[in-house]
């Protein structure tokens, strides 16, 4: 059965800028936003979006992160003709070898492509957070008859240099890409959102393989090399939220801006996500609960101020909790203190702890990394990570 479309989804990053939340799990397996993984938006984007078939290229740490796709069934993928497929690197007849870069990951599973025999191929990444209807930049990159589309998204001209900056014309022809430059000519960047027509995709990545200067990049060689030999390349508008979560900074504001409303999760386009059975969440009578987001398992005792709370988080008597994200089955101690922090899964913090303080330009939140112990009337200063 031909696919119209079938989508890539790269979750194989190691994720070294968020630290310790990567030290054990892939990028994409990190919580967010109280009850969801980075890597539930772009598979809900695509079940609302009417893709049905996802390939997801795995690699670094993937144990917790296969475990959690399962068959795909929380995202309507646990099709008998397409749904889920998670993709490792294999040793084939001919050899095999890590994925060297993107653009290798998605040539080594040329065969899984021409299985379905889609016409078109949506290329994801698993770190970003963002709400998208897929289906309407297939419509417009099938209208323009593009060999490749490229989603992209206005941001401050001081940002652009973090980007791969597109320029383009007045009908949407993309005419030069640079990525990251020093001096961006625009600030129109790269969301590394792609649709190719298949074929062409392909015909690329093979002559990516034979160019010995290679870094097996989307970004670095293959959209500048189309772009060079004249594909018909478009850019495709978008005006939406979307946020890279390759960072502890950018994380931590990603949930932060859940909670100022500046990012619904409610807006009606469902993000689904795999959640484990936890009891109701319980407030006591004296707890104080301020601009928050909890879910269920919860067990506030003390007081939480503007933070997000994942699925069994535990806030004991006297505890305050304030700007910071606890994700799930972590516990901040009877007369602790955490601001402006991230605690990641199965923290236990003591008892009169001090954990984080102010961040800035200079300044990141600061981190607890997976299942670490805190002991009693310890304290953490602003900016540290500990593994």
């Amino acid at each position: 059965m031909i696919k119209k479309c079938v989508a890539m989804l790269l979750a194989g990053g190691q994720g070294t800028r968020l630290y310790a939340l990567t030290t054990r799990i892939a990028k994409p397996a990190v919580s967010f936003g109280s009850k969801y993984r980075i890597i539930d938006f772009p598979l809900s984007n695509c079940a609302n979006s009417g893709i049905d078939t996802v390939g997801v290229l795995t690699q670094y740490q993937p144990m917790v992160l296969n475990e959690y796709l399962g068959n795909g069934e929380p995202w309507n993928l646990d099709r008998s003709h397409g749904g889920l497929h998670v993709l490792p690197p294999y040793l084939a007849k001919s050899g095999g070898e890590w994925y060297k870069g993107t653009a290798n990951a998605i040539y080594q599973n040329a065969a899984f492509l021409n299985a379905y025999e889609a016409e078109h191929v949506l290329i994801l990444s698993g770190d970003h957070i963002y709400k998208m209807d897929y289906s309407k930049m297939l419509e417009y990159h099938i209208e323009k008859n593009a060999d490749c589309t490229i989603a992209v998204l206005d941001v401050p001209m001081e940002e652009a240099k973090r980007f791969g900056i597109l320029s383009f014309d007045d009908e949407g022809r993309i005419t030069e890409f640079a990525e990251k430059p020093k001096v961006p000519k625009s600030n129109h960047a790269s969301m590394g959102i792609y649709i190719f027509k298949q074929e062409v995709l392909l015909d690329e990545l093979s002559a990516e393989e034979r160019n010995p200067d290679t870094q097996f990049d989307f970004g670095k060689n293959v959209i500048p090399a189309m772009i060079k030999s004249g594909r018909r390349m478009y850019a495709y508008r978008f005006n939406g939220y979307w946020k890279d979560v390759g960072t502890l900074r950018s994380l931590w504001e990603a949930n932060m801006d859940i909670l100022s409303g500046q990012f619904d999760l409610n807006d009606g386009n469902k993000i689904y996500s795999r959640n484990q059975a936890y009891p109701p969440s319980f407030m006591a009578d004296d707890a104080k609960v301020k601009n928050s987001v909890m879910t269920a398992g919860c067990e506030v005792y003390g007081e939480v101020v503007n933070s997000v709370l994942g699925e069994g988080v535990i806030v004991a008597p006297g505890a305050r909790v304030i700007d910071s994200v606890i994700m799930r089955d972590s516990v901040i101690g009877k007369g602790s203190v955490v601001s402006y922090s991230i605690i990641d899964e199965g923290v236990h913090i003591g008892e009169r702890c001090k954990i984080g303080g102010a961040v800035d330009d200079t300044v990141d939140p600061t981190l607890i990394g997976r299942d670490k112990t805190i002991d009693n009337g310890t304290t953490i200063g602003a900016g540290k990570v500990v593994e």
